[in-house]
């Protein structure tokens, strides 16, 4: 009864640790164990064993007071044995005992049925308040609570006072488990501080050679992939020798910044950038750019980015903006850059040009309602509605057969357009010359024939709108046709009757069907499956629009851009890319520059107008009253000499619009430098050696930095260019700010709660449809949030998805005095086995860091670590380790070694350790700058020692294959090794040591030809080696029992073999999963499938097993 009372008050304890409603839980266990302490000595009992105190007595006593002061507590005057009257326990008084207190008369006896009655109500009653106390303590820590992710992985901390930039404290003990907190602390500071990664780094005499890296302008996931590849290969190549050069950037992102700040405008001040004015705006953008903008270099620095930090540029910076306004003017005077109406994707919503990268095409199958920004209702697209156009003796029947996606341009065509191809009666002969009426004004409209018309489609007869459309533009550029547009920007109709003058585009739309029905003119709908174009940044839908642009002529450049991949200047890796590089440098169309926004590089042309009355005003998309300059004055000395007049007589007015963004950053790889000066770092460091980014801006950013390059410095700016995969969510969906689904490699690097989750998606610019179904994404996705897992273990997985300073005269294999290996010393087979093994990893990572493999790279290295050096050679000299110097030697080898091949990988633990390890002087500071291990370094190599090792690891692997499958990994089973050469059971018999330490069994007994002892379990180790385990070393082991344990995991087995099987034949598995996850898919459902799955064989050498034993009838009873 005690001890079981004793149990239950330790139960109850939680209130004091801070459980909800344990305190009143614990002080009903208190009186329960009270009440049995009490019965036990009510019959007049002193002690609770014999006539003196016992071991019991002092047991329980200790045992109840702490329980009691802290469930109930107490003055301490009431139990402290020091602060009231010493009383020998047998005087101690008990109430119903003479001398005790008096006792209560007892009240009428209870039935049994009236206490048990009462016993539930206080149950219930208990219950009740246990729960209420419970709810208001979770309310209470709520938020101070953290969540589980956070809770798991946040470790030990790095609490040693450290300034900024000073060396870290590796002096004490690292803590007894991993924490990322604790490792990657302090170090990248210190880096930066010192100037490790600035290329002069130690330069004496010239380098050994330069190698520079470009990559993404911006972050997150898929910036974050860029950072980590390109880190890796700068950390590589610098530890090679080279002088690496790595310096961080930003672009401006002029449409994305100027929609987060309108929306940040509108919501917090209700106010547009049109009712603010352009400077004050601008003002807005600055500030909100100083607040947020530094958000992406602490990205940068928190992944161990090794860039250098004095060579950090922004698009928007002074000596960026000379290089837009240099090389803008230089392309005008070449006339590489002119100013035309052509058509362009326009967003209503931003009342902008977009770039091509901004458009989103969306397919539609048929008639589909989309949402468009403005709009309560959603919109119908994927049809094509008919109707007539009358003529004085007859009726043309046409289609609107263009993907437009709106109805609203009908009221502006101003052509029929026939197919001169069309069957009769719509036949060139019969309509060649003729006119229609248009149905709403009335207007008389030329029929034209062009090729252009699918005479198979509708009626073979379409409208023309050269201000909508680009085919149509086209149409209209052959034949002489005007450009009336009817769609203005800000999505409203214009130019037209009313009563469609000034209605949203879509809304007219509607309102012109229903006044075709009412004439009689429309002739219904088909379903048209089409393309819908959407703007990335608004999700509106886009009009094309022939507007004034300036645009860049593009054909010149890009068969220069293709010539250089032809010849191998250029190298594109993956080389498949070279395939869509030519066939976008082939079909290319020039480039529009120009974006009417506020936010970015104002175009450095003017409009020109001269005050003289012989020379005529001009319009604004004639290109002659149009000059570029570098400064107002340059460009009205330009002007007056164009028009032969005084610049007293040019009135100048500067282009409102701004340059695309892809224009300035593709100045990047020489702007940085200085470009237009010739500076020092322009001739050492332009061209650089390698651009690493996404391949989805392969044609958007490298091919414009090519074709700027080429143009302004007559050079490549990089020799190769390497495209990563794209980075998406758990639903195949790319990352974007618009879906909600963007994940701050910060949150990963330190772990975030699903709250805090929240809390970003609500200060963001979501519309708030978009915000509910993205922060019910987070609640499925991350529902305790992400835990800390820190930077290094961050960059593994991004680098598996991706699929130089002087050397130091260091010799990390010359340890003085200390011989490497002694061959009677204990661990020689283990030793003489992995000192080679770093050479040989250096040999698999440089051709795959060289042709950009960064899997295999990584799966190397990480296989070095875990399997080799983890799993066997510290294995094997953990019991040698304290007394033998010649395993010292080979550990420190290994471990210097395989640090500074870890070092591009995972910077920060390769660095906590490294620098915790015994170096001969003179020795590099930092492992970021040690050399890199050449295979010459480790050229120790014992053919037979390593032949045994692997010898032994083939038996270990199958002994472990055996323990787990019959569930035996916690206990050490004997084993029984048969080896049919002489030669090579000696061989095992030396290493049984190694045999036990690294298999997990028992005794190893060679069996030479003596047959094993029933009960063993077999596994073939090599053709040198069968290895026998044997099975019955539980207690509670019985065949029936293993054979139901293995059924139930055939059974598991064979259910995901099905759901294998399921997911291979799903649509689109052979287009989106890679090959090689194809070929293991394809080995596993293989020979009929559960055979390679490992347990069919091991279920049928049961069966085996179970005949040793004498049958099945014997087992099963006969049955």
């Amino acid at each position: 009864v005690h001890w079981g009372g004793y149990s239950e008050i330790w139960g109850g304890l939680g209130a004091v640790w801070g459980v909800p409603g344990a305190r009143p839980h614990g002080l009903q266990e208190l009186l329960r164990a009270l009440g049995a302490l009490e019965s036990h000595l009510s019959s007049g009992r002193s002690f609770l064993v014999g006539d003196g105190v016992t071991l019991a007595d002092v047991t329980v006593v200790c045992a109840l007071l702490g329980p009691f002061t802290q469930v109930r507590p107490l003055p301490r005057s009431c139990w402290d044995p020091r602060e009231r009257p010493q009383i020998p326990l047998t005087e101690q008084p008990r109430a119903g005992v003479p001398g005790g207190v008096p006792a209560e008369p007892p009240g009428p006896a209870k039935s049994a049925a009236q206490l048990k009655k009462e016993a539930k109500k206080r149950e219930k009653m208990e219950k009740f308040q246990q729960k209420q106390e419970k709810n208001r303590q979770l309310q209470a820590q709520a938020k101070a609570k953290p969540s589980k992710a956070r809770r798991e992985l946040q470790g030990l901390r790095y609490e040693t006072p450290t300034p900024p930039g000073c060396k870290k404290d590796v002096g004490g003990p690292l803590p007894e488990s991993y924490s990322p907190g604790y490792v990657e602390a302090a170090w990248y500071s210190w880096w930066e501080q010192e100037g490790f990664f600035r290329p002069e780094w130690g330069v004496s005499g010239g380098p050994g050679g330069v190698w520079g890296v470009w990559g993404g302008l911006g972050g997150f996931w898929g910036l974050g992939l860029f950072w980590v590849l390109g880190d890796t290969l700068t950390r590589w190549h610098r530890m090679r020798g080279l002088t690496a050069f790595w310096a961080p950037g930003c672009d401006h992102a002029g449409i994305a910044t100027q929609v987060v700040v309108e929306r940040r405008l509108l919501r917090s001040r209700g106010l547009t950038r049109h009712q603010l004015g352009r400077d004050a705006f601008l003002r807005e953008v600055w500030r909100w750019k100083d607040e947020k903008g530094d958000r992406i270099y602490q990205q940068l620095r928190r992944l161990g980015a090794s860039m250098d930090w004095g060579r950090a540029c922004f698009t928007m910076d002074p000596k960026m903006s000379r290089a837009v306004t240099e090389a803008f003017v230089r392309l005008h005077e070449q006339g590489l850059i002119y100013r035309s109406r052509r058509i362009v994707h326009w967003s209503c919503a931003l009342r902008s040009a977009i770039s091509d990268i901004e458009v989103e095409k969306k397919e539609l199958g048929g008639r589909t309602l989309l949402r468009v920004p403005g709009y309560e209702e959603p919109v119908e697209f994927g049809y094509t509605p008919g109707t007539h156009l009358g003529a004085p003796g007859t009726h043309l029947g046409y289609t609107w057969d263009t993907p437009e996606i709106h109805l609203g341009s009908h009221l502006g065509y101003t052509w029929a357009h026939l197919s001169p191809m069309a069957p009769p009666p719509l036949s060139p002969q019969h309509l060649r010359g003729r006119s229609v009426r248009h149905p709403i004004t009335g207007r008389v409209l030329p029929v034209l024939h062009d090729a252009l018309v699918d005479p198979q489609f509708g009626t073979g007869a379409v409208k023309i709108t050269p201000a909508h459309d680009a085919a149509d533009f086209e149409v209209g550029q052959r034949h002489g046709l005007g450009v009336a547009a009817v769609i203005g920007e800000d999505g409203t109709m214009v130019n037209v009757p009313a009563p469609f003058l000034g209605m949203p585009r879509f809304q007219a739309r509607q309102a012109l069907l229903e006044t075709l029905k009412e004439r009689g003119l429309f002739r219904g709908v088909t379903e048209n499956p089409m393309v819908v174009p959407i703007c990335s940044r608004s999700k509106d839908v886009l009009e094309p629009r022939a507007v004034p642009q300036w645009f860049v002529r593009c054909q010149g450049l890009a068969g220069a851009e293709a010539a250089a991949v032809r010849r191998g200047d250029l190298r594109l890796h993956p080389p498949g890319h070279a395939r869509t590089w030519f066939t976008w440098m082939d079909n290319i169309r020039d480039w529009c520059i120009s974006r009417q926004l506020w936010w970015g590089h104002r175009i450095p042309a003017y409009f020109v107008t001269i005050d003289d009355p012989q020379v005529p005003p001009g319009q604004d998309e004639d290109e002659r009253f149009w000059v570029s300059g570098r400064s107002p004055d340059e460009a009205r000395a330009k002007a007056a000499a164009a028009f032969g007049v005084s610049p007293e007589l040019v009135r100048l007015r500067q282009d409102e619009d701004v340059l695309d963004t892809w224009f300035s950053s593709g100045l990047f790889p020489f702007s940085i430098f200085g470009w237009p000066d010739q500076t020092p770092d322009l001739e050492r460091f332009y061209p650089g050696s390698l651009l690493e980014t996404g391949h989805d801006i392969l044609f958007f950013w490298v091919a414009r930095m090519v074709m700027l390059g080429l143009a302004l410095t007559g050079k490549l700016p990089f020799r190769e260019v390497y495209l990563h995969a794209i980075v998406r969510d758990a639903h195949g969906r790319k990352m974007s700010k618009s879906l909600g689904n963007v994940i701050d490699p910060l949150d990963v690097i330190t772990g975030v709660t699903l709250q805090e989750l929240h809390q970003q998606l609500e200060s963001s610019n979501l519309d708030p449809a978009e915000l509910e179904r993205a922060r019910e994404g987070q609640k499925r996705d991350f529902p305790e949030g992400i835990p800390e897992c820190g930077t290094d273990a961050l960059r593994r997985p991004l680098r598996l998805h991706g699929s130089g300073y002087p050397r130091c005269p260091q010799c990390p294999h010359s340890v003085p005095n200390v011989p490497l290996v002694s061959p009677g010393a204990p661990g020689v087979l283990a030793a003489k086995a992995c000192a080679p093994q770093p050479g040989r990893l250096q040999g698999l990572l440089a051709p795959a860091l060289g042709g950009f493999d960064f899997p295999a790279a990584t799966t190397a290295v990480h296989g070095f670590w875990v399997y080799e050096f983890c799993d066997v050679y510290l294995e094997c000299v953990k019991p040698v380790l304290a007394r033998a110097t010649p395993a010292q030697a080979t550990l420190l080898l290994c471990l210097d070694g395989g640090l500074r091949l870890l070092a591009p990988f995972m910077p920060f633990l390769a660095e906590e350790l490294w620098q915790r390890l015994p170096r001969a002087p003179p020795a590099a500071p930092s492992v970021s700058l040690a050399p890199f291990p050449e295979p010459e370094q480790f050229c120790w190599q014992d053919e037979e020692a390593e032949a045994t090792m692997e010898f032994v690891l083939s038996i270990v692997r199958a002994l472990r294959s055996l323990r787990a499958a019959h569930g035996l990994t916690r206990q050490r089973p004997p084993c029984f090794l048969q080896t049919p050469d002489p030669s090579w059971g000696s061989r095992a018999r030396r290493c049984r040591g190694l045999l036990r330490a690294l298999g997990g069994v028992g005794s190893v007994q060679l069996l030479g030809g003596r047959e094993p002892p029933q009960g063993c379990a077999v596994a073939v180790a090599s053709e040198r080696c069968t290895v026998h385990l044997l099975l019955q070393v539980r207690a509670s082991w019985t065949p029936p029992r293993e054979l139901a344990r293995l059924g139930g995991r055939r059974r598991e087995l064979g259910r995901a073999l099905e759901r294998l099987r399921e997911r291979r034949a799903g649509p689109g598995y052979a287009q989106k999963v890679p090959p090689q996850v194809q070929e293991n898919d394809e080995a596993k459902v293989g020979k009929g499938g559960l055979g390679d799955f490992g347990i069919l064989g091991v279920f049928w050498d049961f069966w085996e097993f179970l005949g040793f034993l004498g049958g099945f009838g014997g087992i099963f009873g006969g049955s």
